[in-house]
């Protein structure tokens, strides 16, 4: 980590008095040394990140840290205050600070940097060091390894420490909990990177927070003939390694406090090390202290169980050893897995280490969605090239089974229409359907297609479809979590489950909701329908702003979502018409907006980004969002606010212009099948240039991007700063 902090980093006369204004003074250094491109910006992400959890480690220690966009390379910036600055440790305010900055893209390597640092920080010789250290190169030294601090009596302090298996467990533990408390899921910290490069001197990087099986390892329990009562335990939290490492820590300790051997995996933002099957196999009993989905928690099945959130396996882990020591004694267990199943669902087997179970929700119905636009982009322009060929009298034309003629362009009209209206028709199936199957995997399916059709049959439409989906998945995973006999585990995916999920799916959406879902989505229509003047155009502006919000993301799906809605019906409303090319129009905005800035004020962006707007230019045009994303993760606070404000003009100018569109995709490839396609691409303009003029003044009111242009240079090189001389803090 010899790069990440150097002298210019260290500031041990740290005058701050609150933890934003250490943080500030610490950024304004790595701004100068170039580490940092927007000061403002990735204050905000530290500030963010302190929101979440506070940084503070007991003896003095606070470590704000942030993964930020505006950050070019792993940085370590590090203040000595005397007067110390509350971080919210409980043991008081911190005197050592170390402000940690990471790129967005850091990797899994920086995460045992940070363990690194967090063993050093229990060294009680290291902090003494630091805190009496007279001048900043010694300091830098220092953390990175190239200096190792002395234990009484002359010998180095980091090698001086016990080599016993039980002394390297509980270092790893004490590392662990640093670690914990000073991270986040995506922050990255520095550390001595240089364990390994100094061998002999500094003792190996501990791995208590990089690897993913820890264990603690007690003599066996009184009164115990056969060794001691072994437990297995998962943890695992949305950020992914605070309160994940933690519990990890919290678990261990009581199992020596208990006399019994604890192995625990902690499932982290870095992945996760699976535990050795005949570890699970010998084990006793099993804990989860989990605040997101278990990975492959079927490994787990058939033993005595306590399943509870994260902050219990740090809070009372004793009460749990000792209530799955009670399972056991009783005989309780779960259900063991049965043979050839899927380990889990679809989202559990993506293992998100970032998704609680509030976001599980919206990762269900954004699965659904996936799945149902291929149909609506198929289908939609299928119709709407129907319609082009055939005339807008097309939806009346007989069946192609009974007239077709091959010369007759009307024919092929019809052709077309009805082959994407077939298309239409798996719309509201395939969202119920595919919630489902996110939800409780392959057993959804089959209620979910059911739920998703009764839904058409009854006329509750889109909301439906949600509803039928999201109750089909629910059914499923109750009826999956009933204990079943061994004779019975064979036929339950293929026919128990199916038949009877089924069935409650058909009665719910039969008799007890759908009449009030109909009524629903009947009073959406209407109201659709009413949209006139003022109203309509403030309904553009709201979705044009929700298109640009996260360029493809929920937000922007909701908004898409909601416009095919209208039009997934054999013959759309005029609004429904309207909403849809205000949607499409508005979605196209952001990337050619970037395109454009690139073009005529290239010197704000990098040769990267300037190659990205290269592609930009058919990204725009052919209604894929995404192409701006490069630009909005590279510069957010500039790219995304520029972007609503175009977006919010396209929408509300295509709205009050009456354009409509039957396909709800295609960009400038189906500007024939548009209405009022003049005025529809006039409001495309209009947002694209105002989204262009406000990036480029923002960027430019800011030092240009690293390997941009610099004014008054034409070979893309930079302008040599002078020896010896530190550029200014930028603010943004």
């Amino acid at each position: 980590m010899s790069d990440m902090i150097t002298a210019d980093l260290v500031d041990l006369d740290l005058s701050a008095d609150t933890k934003e204004a250490a943080a500030r003074s610490l950024a304004e250094r790595m701004v100068a040394q170039g580490r940092v491109t927007d000061l403002d910006g990735f204050l905000a992400d530290v500030a963010a990140r302190e929101a979440q959890m506070p940084t503070g480690l007991d003896g003095g220690i606070g470590i704000p840290h942030c993964r930020s966009a505006h950050v070019t390379e792993p940085t370590l910036a590090f203040g000595r205050s005397a007067a110390g600055i509350d971080f919210g440790a409980p043991d008081g305010p911190a005197d050592l600070i170390f402000l940690i900055a990471a790129p967005a893209g850091a990797d899994d390597a920086h995460l045992t940097i940070l363990s690194s640092l967090a063993r050093q920080l229990m060294n009680a010789d290291f902090t003494a060091a630091l805190r009496s250290v007279p001048d900043a190169e010694g300091a830098a030294a220092l953390i990175r390894g190239d200096e190792v601090p002395r234990a009484a009596g002359g010998t180095d302090a980091l090698s001086a420490a016990p080599a016993s298996d039980d002394s390297a467990s509980a270092s790893a533990s004490a590392s662990a909990s640093a670690t914990a408390s000073a991270s986040q899921d995506s922050a990255v910290a520095p550390g001595a990177a240089s364990a390994g490069a100094t061998a002999g001197r500094t003792a190996p990087a501990a791995t208590g927070a990089a690897t993913s099986a820890r264990s603690a390892t007690a003599g066996p329990a009184a009164g115990s003939a056969e060794g001691p009562f072994r437990i297995v335990a998962v943890t695992s939290c949305p950020t992914g390694i605070a309160h994940t490492y933690m519990a990890a820590e919290s678990l261990e300790n009581a199992g020596r406090e208990a006399g019994v051997e604890i192995t625990v995996e902690p499932q982290g933002s870095a992945g996760f090390t699976r535990l050795d099957p005949a570890v699970i196999a010998a084990a006793d009993a099993v804990i989860f202290a989990h605040d997101v989905p278990v990975r492959e928690k079927d490994r787990f099945a058939g033993k005595p169980t306590v399943d509870v959130g994260v902050k219990a396996g740090i809070n009372r882990p004793a009460e749990l050893i000792a209530e799955v020591r009670e399972k056991a004694a009783r005989g309780e267990t779960t259900a063991p897995a049965a043979a050839g199943q899927d380990p889990g669902t679809p989202v559990e087997r993506a293992g998100d280490s970032t998704e609680s179970y509030g976001t599980k929700l919206r990762t269900w119905l954004m699965s659904g969605v996936s799945y149902m636009v291929p149909f609506v982009a198929a289908g939609g322009l299928l119709i709407a090239l129907g319609f082009a060929i055939g005339g807008y009298k097309i939806n009346k034309a007989p069946s192609v089974m009974d007239h077709f003629i091959w010369t007759q362009a009307d024919s092929w009209g019809a052709l077309l229409f009805q082959i994407g209206g077939v298309a239409f028709g798996f719309l509201v199936p395939v969202l119920a359907g595919y919630i489902a199957y996110g939800m409780a995997d392959r057993p959804g399916l089959v209620p979910g297609f059911v739920g998703g059709a009764i839904s058409l049959t009854i006329n509750a439409g889109f909301l439906g479809g949600l509803a039928a989906g999201l109750i089909a998945g629910g059914v499923v995973m109750a009826i999956q979590r009933v204990r079943i006999p061994a004779a019975l585990r064979g036929i339950m995916p293929v026919v128990v489950i199916p038949l009877i999920s089924s069935a409650i799916v058909g009665f719910l959406m039969f008799v007890v909701i759908g009449k009030p879902i109909a009524s629903a989505q009947k009073a959406m229509t209407d109201w659709l329908g009413g949209l006139t003047g003022t109203n309509a155009v403030l309904l553009g502006a709201l979705l044009g702003l929700m298109m640009c919000f996260d360029l493809g993301g929920p937000v922007n799906k909701v908004a898409y979502t909601f416009a095919t809605a209208g039009i997934a019906v054999s013959d759309p409303g005029d609004s429904a018409m309207k909403i849809m090319a205000a949607v499409m129009a508005a979605g196209m905005v952001p990337p050619l907006s970037m395109a454009l800035a690139t073009t005529v004020r290239g010197k704000l962006f990098t040769p990267t980004e300037r190659e990205n707007g290269k592609a930009a230019w058919v990204l725009g045009a052919s209604f894929i969002s995404e192409g701006a994303i490069p630009f909005a993760a590279a510069d957010p606070l500039r790219v995304i606010p520029s972007s609503m404000v175009g977006g919010a003009i396209t929408g509300a100018l295509s709205m009050a212009s009456g354009a409509t569109l039957r396909a709800p995709h295609g960009g400038i490839f189906v500007v024939p099948l548009i209405g009022n396609p003049l005025l529809y691409l006039v409001a495309i303009a209009a947002g694209v240039c105002a989204t262009t003029a406000l990036v480029v003044l923002l960027k430019g009111l800011r030092k240009p991007a690293p390997g941009a242009t610099p004014t008054g240079t034409s070979d893309g090189g930079t302008t040599p700063t002078a020896p010896g001389r530190k550029e200014q803090p930028v603010a943004a």
